[in-house]
């Protein structure tokens, strides 16, 4: 596999940017797959396997349809638990950075209500709107203005709610006249959010450390969609869209998804250990969500990753995809956080975090040397308050 660009050193002036902590929540109690059974019918065997998700977390109640949380709310729960890990007071946070694609409102932007919700009159709020590439390119934008010493103490946070976007496909209906493909959609999605506390260091403190490298790519230019969300945009008319049968609805182009998204995890792989110099044998870990599931490792060979390389990425891949399902902007810091709190990742240990996306088939990935010392504890993240 090449890697023959090494990565640039970093500037004489530059700040090391270390992760302190992370922070994770998930709404409610798991819902698995034999209680999903009973609201939208079920899926085959073979077809669970493949995906490999076998219980996931909901902010909508899947019986009624009501909302039990928001996405700033989770959000602000997993940013509480990685401050609390951290030993960070919210009043040291200068910068939030935020991705999500299912935000509480249009505007303001979710992450104005996190700094709200965490009593912040004043603060750098940033977020990027993106569903599972998001959460690398927050860490990289936090990461870049801490190193620079435009800021001090970050929040990073991916956050999302598919849910709503589910519930209607199955409520008020017969289970068994659910759709088989509507139910494949049910079954694959979760809601989350993940958070990192990130620290400038002084001055000049990046010098003789390994450069975090970064690189992002939509290779989906020429393709339709392989996900696409409808509803509360600009593409029709308010009036029209409300004529829809679903007023939001979320479409997935699955045959295209399985035979082009393994593409985009090689080319993004390749992409990340060239700029950065390094080999696949060099990491400790590769936060890879669904790294490992069958409808994407089962193609790699095909997307010209050699047996070799897979045996050896295969034992640092770091993912949760069969507790926590597709998470969006959730799914890479969940897993980051799943990883460290399972000592999957340790001090000192590079670090390959690789996120695709299926909307326009986009990978956003980032190297980084892992500072965050292992938890002692893990305390759950602190209850939701209510709406």
């Amino acid at each position: 596999m090449p890697h023959t660009r090494p990565a640039p050193p970093a500037e004489p002036r530059a700040r090391h940017v270390s992760v302190l902590a992370t922070g994770a929540h998930l709404p409610g109690e798991a819902l698995d797959n034999d209680a999903l059974a009973r609201f939208c019918g079920p899926l085959p065997a073979d077809v669970l396997d493949g995906i490999q998700v076998k219980r996931r977390h909901w902010m909508v109640d899947p019986a009624t349809g009501a909302h039990t949380t928001s996405t700033s709310r989770m959000a602000t729960a997993a940013a509480r638990q990685a401050l609390e890990r951290a030993g960070v007071q919210a009043g040291e946070i200068d910068l939030i950075v935020l991705s999500t694609a299912s935000p509480d409102y249009l505007l303001p932007v979710a992450a104005t209500y996190v700094q709200q919700q965490l009593g912040l009159e004043d603060c750098a709020v940033i977020e990027v709107r993106a569903g599972c590439v998001g959460a690398v390119q927050a860490h990289d934008i936090a990461r870049r203005l801490l190193a620079d010493g435009t800021y001090t103490t970050a929040l990073v946070i991916g956050a999302e709610a598919v849910s709503p976007l589910l519930a209607p496909v199955f409520l008020g209906r017969d289970p068994e006249r659910v759709r088989m493909r509507d139910r494949l959609t049910v079954y694959t999605f979760g809601d989350g959010a993940g958070a990192l506390v990130l620290r400038a260091g002084e001055e000049g403190s990046a010098h003789g450390r390994p450069r975090p490298v970064f690189a992002t790519r939509s290779l989906g230019g020429a393709r339709k969609p392989g996900m696409l969300i409808v509803g509360g945009g600009t593409d029709a008319p308010l009036a029209e869209q409300q004529r829809r049968p679903r007023l939001m609805d979320i479409r997935l182009d699955i045959p295209g998804t399985a035979q082009f998204g393994p593409r985009v995890f090689v080319e993004g792989i390749h992409d990340l250990l060239t700029r950065s110099g390094l080999a696949l044998a060099d990491l400790d870990a590769c936060v890879l969500p669904e790294g490992n599931a069958e409808y994407f490792a089962s193609e790699y060979a095909a997307a010209g990753l050699s047996p070799a390389d897979q045996a050896t990425l295969s034992k640092t891949i770091v993912e949760n995809l069969t507790d926590v399902g597709a998470t969006g902007s959730a799914a890479v810091p969940l897993a980051l956080d799943a990883g460290w709190r399972e000592g999957r990742i340790r001090p000192g240990d590079t670090v390959l975090l690789l996120a695709i996306e299926a909307s326009r088939y986009l990978y956003a990935g980032l190297t980084l040397t892992w500072d965050a010392p292992s938890p002692a504890t893990d305390r759950p993240a602190p209850p939701t308050p209510p709406l």
